[in-house]
């Protein structure tokens, strides 16, 4: 019989090493498709910790970090949306809400933003008056990620009445562009007042804050809610540093009563198409204020918040008559100056 050596047939392999190989493979295979998912989380998660930026409580969950490419393209759909959200770059704003205070500023804010070519910050950075020594790099990391297509927001309300925010915004960027919400300057300084009111229950009367001598019908111009609504002095410091055409002034008035029509000139002053309509608006009458339908994904409508259209303190008509008085100058300067007679006379 003949007799073959060892060498020229591998002997079949045993049933233990059959089932080691298997778990080798097995274990190889966990351990890629464990390392891609930590990647994947790492490269956007890291992002966010690395710049030191803290997420946007009012932003709606959505995230920002270092420049970068760490997702992939979205999708379209619904999912395409939520994956846009870690998807772009950080970018210093390409438009600042930039004022008044109890101008109507928030209610702008949130309804430009579901426009899908804008992102906005959710908080107030108060950069250019607070916060301009921690640098430009790290108010950049406070923005939300946006793509090549998308417009970055920012909304503070103080900076329009700072000395100093016209010179460094212009400083960051000579083509910002700048929305001011004005509302009649003696609805304002009462709302403003009865906003501080709710915080500082032992406050002095309205009366005795706004005038130095109210026989006379001396004003107090030094006291911030009547400083404020003087439009035109704060103005004349932009104007030093910015064109008007850079600028759009939103009438909080007509944003109670046309939402739409205010909502569709911000459009066309940011360059976008017209796609906030009246159809995502209703008016809350317990509110007084108009609020946006609930979108499609939600079921409760969006308002604003409660310290928003809360009820004014009662001020006596003789105060008011008397302020309309004292803002009448500077209103008609103002209306000169842009163009736009808001009419609070």
């Amino acid at each position: 019989m003949a007799h073959r050596s060892p060498s020229s047939r591998s002997a079949p392999p045993s049933k233990n090493n059959r089932l080691i190989a298997r778990f080798a493979l097995i274990c190889t295979a966990s351990l890629s498709f464990t390392y891609l998912c930590y990647s994947a989380v790492f490269c956007c998660g890291a992002a966010v910790a690395g710049r030191g930026a803290p997420a946007e409580p009012g932003d709606r969950g959505q995230l920002g970090g270092k420049p970068g490419d760490c997702a992939p393209p979205a999708p379209s759909g619904s999912a395409g949306v939520a994956q846009q959200r870690y998807a772009g770059n950080k970018r210093l704003p390409h438009a600042l809400i930039v004022g008044v205070k109890k101008g109507g500023t928030r209610a702008v804010l949130e309804f430009v933003r579901i426009h899908p070519d804008v992102r906005a910050l959710g908080v107030e950075a108060h950069f250019f008056d607070r916060n301009y020594d921690r640098g430009l790099d790290w108010y950049r990391g406070l923005m939300p990620r946006t793509l090549d297509s998308q417009i970055t927001l920012e909304k503070t309300p103080s900076y329009f009445v700072t000395r100093e925010a016209p010179r460094r915004i212009a400083s960051m960027s000579h083509d910002t562009k700048l929305i001011v919400v004005v509302r009649n300057p003696v609805t304002r300084a009462i709302s403003d007042y009865t906003q501080t009111l709710s915080k500082k229950p032992d406050l002095p009367a309205f009366q005795d804050l706004a005038f130095r001598n109210q026989t006379s019908g001396l004003v107090d111009a030094s006291w911030n809610a009547i400083r404020i609504g003087m439009y035109i002095l704060h103005l004349e410091n932009w104007l030093q540093y910015f064109r008007l055409s850079q600028m759009h002034f939103v009438s909080g008035e007509r944003l109670i009563t046309d939402p739409a029509g205010e909502m569709a000139r911000v459009q066309d002053f940011l360059g976008l198409k017209r796609i906030i309509t009246d159809k995502h608006f209703y008016f809350n009458r317990t509110k007084g204020f108009p609020c946006l339908k609930k979108p499609e994904s939600s079921g409760q409508p969006r308002c604003l918040g409660k310290s928003k259209g809360r009820i004014h303190v009662q001020i006596k008509q003789e105060v008011i008559d008397q302020l309309q008085e004292f803002y009448r100058p500077f209103n008609i300067k103002f209306y000169e100056t842009v163009g736009q007679d808001f009419r609070w006379d």
